[in-house]
C-alpha cells in the first residue's frame, strides 16, 4: 500500500501504462465507498431533519407546478435534486405553520419510504465532493496526498451526515468548492471550455445557496487578474472576454433553474407588489416614495434575498456553552464549533501541515493561496454572521481544510516511521468517527463527554429531530412504558409509529420522559427555563446520542411525601 499511495502524479505519471493507473484507483474507489456505506447506513436509521420536509415539499412544487413558493430564503436547487427521482410521484405532505417553524402532521408515502428515495442523491453529491477534492489534492500535492484528505474525508462525520440528508447544506459545500477548484483548472488552461465549466459551476452555486452572491464576485475578480504565472495589473490585459463568458453562462444557468421566470415589481403608494409565476402576488410595506415598474428574471431569488436580510437582521437564537443567546450574533460560535465538532485528528493533521510548511511542498503555492483565499473569506462572514444554529452553516470549510491536512503526507513521505504515524492517525480518526456511528450529526470530538455534548451546543449540531426511530426501537423495547416527549423536529413522532404524550414546558410530570437536547437547552422556547427542571435528573439513557431518557418518577414522590410530612 505505501508504494500505492507515496506515487506523485502529474508528469512522472504520464507515461504509466493505463492499466497501471485504474490499478492505482483502487484505493479512493475503496475511501469513496466505505463513505458511501456509512451514508446509507445513516440514511436508514435517522428519522427526518427539521429541514428536510420542507426541502422536499419545495422541490416536489417546483417539478410539479412549477412554481417557487415554499421555504423561498432557500434556494432550488437542492431541494429539486433531491426530488428529482419523485418528480412525477404522487407525493402528499400536509404540514401545519406554527408561531416559529411548522410541524408535518401526514405523509404519504411515509417518512421512512421518502427519505430512502430523496437522501440517496444526496450521498451521490458527496461522493463527487470526494472525487473533486482527490483530484484537487493531487494536483496541488501528489497522489499521496491527495488519498490521505480522501481517507480523512471518508469518516468526517459532519460531512457523511450532511450528505446523507435531503437539504441543501450539501449541494452548497460542493459548488462552492467546484468553483475554487475549477478557477485553477481555468488558470492552467485558459481556454474556453475551461471557462464554460467555469461559468456552470458558478451559476449551480447561485442555484445551491443564497450566500452565493459574494463568492460569484470574488471569482470573477480573480478571473479577471490571473494569469497562468502572475497578476496582470494593467486593465487593458485583464481577462475581459473569459470573465463575461463565464458570467453570461452562470446567470443563464441560474436563470434556468428557475425555469426562465420573469417577475414584475411594482413600487409606489407605500407599497411593493411583486408577481410570480404559477402562485399568488405579495405585497409589502415600503417607506419609499419612488415610483418603479421593472420586470426581474427570477424574481423569486431577490425575495428570498429580501427574507434573509430580515432574518440576519433579527437573528436566531443560539445556545453557546450553556447560555442562551435570543439574537445569536457570538463571535465565537464557528470557531468553538469547529474545535469541539471537527475530529481531533483532523485538526491536527491541519495544523501540522501549516506548521511544518505547506506551501513549500506545494507544486503550485499561488493556486494553494487562491483555494486558501476562498475559505478565508467564507469563514469571515461566517464569523460575522447573527445565524448561530449549527456547524453545518460552515460545512464548505471542510474540503479546503481536508486539502491542507492532506498535503502533511509529502513531509511524512520522507521517513518511513513518519508514514506509519500518519497511516495509525488516519486508523484513529475512523474509529473516532465510528464511535457515533450511525448518528453521525449528533457527533463531537474526544473533546467532549457525549452524556455533556449538550450542554455547550445544540440545534442542527446535535439534535435536528433524528433520533425518532431511536425512539422508536426503545418503546417497543419497553412497551409498558408511558412516554413524556420533549421533541424538536418538525414531523409528528405519531408519523413514526411513535404514541407519545407531549411534554409542555415548564409542565414537571412524574415517569419516564424523554427530552431532545434542544429542548434541554431552551435554545428554541419562548421560555428558554421550560424544560431545565429536567437538569435535577440524572439521565437514564441517551438514545441516538440525541435524546435524553429520565425517569422522574421516584424524585417527585420522594419530594411529595416530604411535603406531606412537613405538613
Amino acid at each position: 500500500m505505501t508504494s500505492d499511495i507515496t506515487q506523485p502524479a502529474g508528469a512522472a505519471n504520464a507515461g504509466l501504462p493505463r492499466q497501471s493507473a485504474w490499478r492505482r484507483a483502487w484505493l479512493p474507489t475503496l475511501l469513496l465507498a466505505l463513505f458511501a456505506a456509512q451514508s446509507l447506513w445513516f440514511i436508514k436509521t435517522q428519522s427526518f431533519t427539521y429541514d428536510e420536509p420542507g426541502d422536499i415539499m419545495a422541490g416536489l412544487d417546483a417539478w410539479q407546478h412549477y412554481r417557487f413558493q415554499i421555504w423561498t430564503e432557500h434556494t432550488p436547487l437542492g431541494g429539486m435534486w433531491m426530488t428529482l427521482p419523485l418528480a412525477r410521484t404522487p407525493v402528499a405532505i400536509t404540514s401545519q405553520a406554527l408561531p416559529v417553524g411548522y410541524r408535518v402532521t401526514a405523509m404519504q408515502p411515509g417518512p421512512e419510504w421518502l427519505a430512502g428515495h430523496t437522501r440517496p442523491m444526496s450521498t451521490l453529491l458527496g461522493i463527487a465532493l470526494g472525487a473533486a477534492l482527490w483530484f484537487a489534492t493531487r494536483r496541488l500535492f501528489s497522489e499521496g496526498a491527495a488519498n490521505v484528505a480522501l481517507a480523512l474525508f471518508a469518516f468526517t462525520p459532519s460531512l457523511i451526515a450532511h450528505f446523507s440528508l435531503a437539504t441543501t447544506d450539501g449541494v452548497g459545500a460542493l459548488f462552492f468548492f467546484l468553483i475554487a477548484f475549477q478557477l485553477l483548472r481555468w488558470r492552467a488552461h485558459q481556454g474556453r471550455w475551461q471557462a464554460m465549466l467555469l461559468g456552470l459551476a458558478l451559476g449551480g452555486l447561485l442555484l445551491a445557496k443564497l450566500y452565493a452572491s459574494p463568492f460569484v464576485l470574488l471569482t470573477l475578480a480573480l478571473m479577471l487578474v490571473l494569469d497562468r504565472r502572475i497578476f496582470l495589473m494593467t486593465p487593458r490585459r485583464w481577462n475581459w472576454k473569459p470573465m463575461l463568458a463565464a458570467l453570461g453562462i452562470a446567470l443563464l444557468t441560474w436563470w434556468a433553474g428557475y425555469f426562465f421566470h420573469v417577475s414584475h415589481v411594482h413600487v409606489g403608494d407605500g407599497h411593493v407588489t411583486a408577481t410570480f409565476p404559477n402562485r399568488p402576488a405579495k405585497v409589502w410595506a415600503t417607506k419609499s416614495q419612488v415610483q418603479v415598474d421593472l420586470l426581474l428574471p427570477a424574481g423569486e431569488f431577490f425575495e428570498g434575498l429580501r427574507e434573509i436580510n430580515f432574518i440576519s437582521r433579527r437573528g436566531r437564537p443560539a445556545w453557546f456553552l450553556g447560555k442562551v443567546y435570543p439574537k445569536g450574533g457570538i463571535k465565537l460560535y464557528y470557531p468553538v464549533a469547529m474545535a469541539l465538532k471537527w475530529p481531533t485528528i483532523l485538526l491536527l493533521l491541519f495544523f501540522a501541515s501549516l506548521i511544518l510548511g505547506v506551501r513549500k511542498t506545494c507544486r503550485a503555492p499561488g493556486d494553494l493561496l487562491i483555494m486558501s483565499l476562498f475559505g478565508l473569506v467564507y469563514l469571515a462572514f461566517a464569523v460575522q454572521s447573527r445565524y448561530a444554529i449549527g456547524e453545518r452553516h460552515i460545512l464548505p470549510l471542510y474540503p479546503f481544510a481536508l486539502l491542507i491536512a492532506g498535503g502533511v503526507w509529502e513531509h511524512a513521505r520522507r521517513y518511513r516511521a513518519a508514514m506509519i504515524v500518519i497511516v495509525l492517525a488516519l486508523c484513529l480518526n475512523a474509529a473516532d468517527a465510528l464511535r457515533y456511528a450511525p448518528a453521525y450529526l449528533s457527533y463531537f470530538n474526544l473533546l467532549v463527554k457525549p452524556v455533556n455534548s449538550w450542554r455547550l451546543l445544540t440545534d442542527s449540531n446535535l439534535d435536528w429531530g433524528q433520533g425518532l426511530l431511536a425512539l422508536r426501537d426503545y418503546q417497543q423495547q419497553h412497551p409498558e412504558e408511558v412516554l413524556h416527549l420533549a421533541y424538536f423536529g418538525s414531523v409528528e413522532p405519531a408519523l413514526y409509529g411513535i404514541h407519545a404524550v407531549p411534554l409542555l414546558p415548564g409542565q414537571p410530570v412524574s415517569g419516564k420522559v424523554v427530552a431532545g437536547a434542544t429542548g434541554l437547552s431552551g435554545q428554541t422556547l419562548d421560555d428558554p427555563t421550560g424544560y431545565h427542571w429536567l437538569w435535577n435528573y440524572p439521565p437514564q439513557q441517551v438514545l441516538d446520542h440525541a435524546l435524553w431518557v429520565f425517569d422522574t418518577e421516584e424524585k417527585l414522590q420522594s419530594r411529595a411525601r416530604a411535603q406531606y410530612q412537613s405538613h
